[in-house]
Formats: structure tokens, C-alpha cells, sequence
């Protein structure tokens, strides 16, 4: 069991939103400069380190700290009333700061500004309904996974992410760190500032969803239906 007010907790979540958000920045990079103009393969290639990161990740430190690198998983855990409110906001701010140094650190290894402001337009009702979709889906598999196979919330969070790259228009942020983080990269996988609040909210909005379903559908009182 995680001990989330740790010390411990608090470096894995740091060190596990650094390494996610280098690995979605910088993929974005390295898949934009190889593929040739062809957005398809850049998204493709964009697609597969995230989902293979987030795989490693969640193995590796969910028994630390729990695996959240995202304030969506966060606040819901914070609902379940699995973490205090202090440990949700500590693993908020270590999340945002673990995660920008990993975006500066995609930033310097490709040899580009440290500092960016994204001009990437990202916005628009159907980019929020898909990142409202997008992040109760991730929040439903997590929930699901707990439920009936915990050893499965590892393939399955990368799995759910690696598919909503494809199904939904705002290629499934479905985090408000890596959001933020995110608008301050002008590469493949930027957004511009002015629209970080439309994607934030729609996240939150997708969470609390997913936790107040997954309340009744997961609950564990539930008897089989013969």
C-alpha cells in the first residue's frame, strides 16, 4: 500500500511526471523532425513512447506513491478518500514541477529555447467534449482496474492512452499538469496558453464523472447478475 504522505511518495511522483512529460514532449519532437511533414506518423510515433512510458511508470512507482503524475487521479483518489486533502495538493505541486523540468529537459537535449510559450491553437467545443471523454475514460479504467484486476492498471492505462491519441480530437491529454506543461512547448505536442483553462476544466469534469459512476458500477457490495 502506498504511503502518500511520504517523502518517498512525493519523489516518485515527481520523478515519474518527469519522465512522463520528457517522454511526450520529446517523442513529439523527435517524431515531428523524423517523420518528414507526415503528421500521421509523428502522432504515431508520439503515440507509442507515451504509452510505453506510462506502462514502465505505473509498474515501477504505483507502489510508492500510487502512480498518479496527473491531478485528474489525484482528486479522485482524494473523493475515495484514499489521500488528505495536504497529500493531494503536495502531489499536485510536485507533479507540475516535476513535470515542467521534464518538458525543459526535452527542450535541451533536442537543442531548443528552455523557454516556450506554445502558439499550437488547441480548442473548441468538440477538443473539450473529447478531453471531458477522454479523461473519464482514463479515470474509469483506473477505477475498473482497482476494482477487479489491479495487476492490470499498468497495461491498461497505457493501452486507454495510447488509443484515445487516435479517437479523440485533442489526442487525449486527459492530465491538467502535463496541460499546463504542455503550453510551455512550441513543438508537436503544444498548446497554446489561452487554452489550457477549456482542457483543464473539461478534465476535472471527466474525473469527477468517472468517480461518481464508478462508485455505483464498481462498488463492492455489487451481486452477480445470473
Amino acid at each position: 500500500m502506498a504511503n502518500h504522505g511520504s517523502a518517498r511518495a512525493l519523489a516518485a511522483e515527481a520523478v515519474g511526471s518527469f519522465f512522463l512529460f520528457v517522454t511526450v514532449v520529446g517523442s513529439g519532437i523527435m517524431a515531428e523532425t523524423l517523420s518528414g511533414g507526415n503528421v500521421a506518423i509523428a502522432l504515431l510515433g508520439n503515440t507509442l513512447a507515451t504509452g510505453a512510458i506510462l506502462f514502465v511508470l505505473i509498474a515501477m512507482l504505483a507502489p510508492i506513491s500510487g502512480a498518479h503524475f496527473n491531478p485528474a487521479v489525484t482528486l479522485v483518489m482524494w473523493l475515495r478518500k484514499e489521500l488528505s486533502a495536504r497529500s493531494a495538493l503536495l502531489f499536485v505541486a510536485v507533479q507540475l514541477a516535476g513535470g515542467i523540468l521534464g518538458v525543459l529537459a526535452a527542450h535541451f537535449m533536442f537543442d531548443q529555447p528552455l523557454w516556450q510559450l506554445s502558439e499550437k491553437t488547441r480548442t473548441g467545443q468538440g477538443q473539450w467534449l473529447a478531453e471531458l471523454i477522454a479523461t473519464f475514460g482514463l479515470l474509469f479504467t483506473i477505477l475498473g482496474c482497482i476494482r477487479h484486476r489491479p495487476d492490470w492498471v499498468a497495461p491498461a492505462v497505457g493501452l486507454y492512452i495510447s488509443a484515445g491519441y487516435w479517437f479523440t480530437s485533442s489526442t487525449s491529454f486527459a492530465n491538467p499538469a502535463i496541460t499546463i506543461a504542455r503550453s510551455l512547448s512550441d513543438s508537436f505536442a503544444g498548446i497554446a496558453p489561452e487554452d489550457v483553462a477549456g482542457f483543464v476544466i473539461a478534465q476535472f469534469a471527466g474525473a469527477i464523472l468517472a468517480w461518481w459512476l464508478g462508485k455505483w458500477l464498481f462498488a463492492k457490495d455489487e451481486t452477480a447478475v445470473h
